[in-house]
């Protein structure tokens, strides 16, 4: 699953693919909102990306979908 963090005055979104469901990821950015602690996620290389709960803007959590290849009638 491709997740998308946006992180306040930042150019740039981070993107990790992660092994997690849609709902641990959400259950997870959640805990860290309310706590005010830090979002930890981890891909499936073993990259892990830490980003304090106060300066996250979004989170965008996509299913991967693989591509079709060829024509469709």
């Amino acid at each position: 699953m491709e997740v998308k963090i946006g992180v306040q005055n930042a150019n740039r979104e981070l993107t990790i693919d992660t092994t997690l469901d849609a709902d641990e990821v959400q259950d997870a950015v959640s805990k860290a909102i309310a706590d005010g602690t830090v979002l930890a996620l981890a891909d499936a290389k073993g990259r892990r990306i830490v980003v304090p709960a106060e300066k996250l803007a979004y989170v965008d959590i996509t299913t991967s979908v693989a591509g079709q290849v060829g024509f469709r009638s």
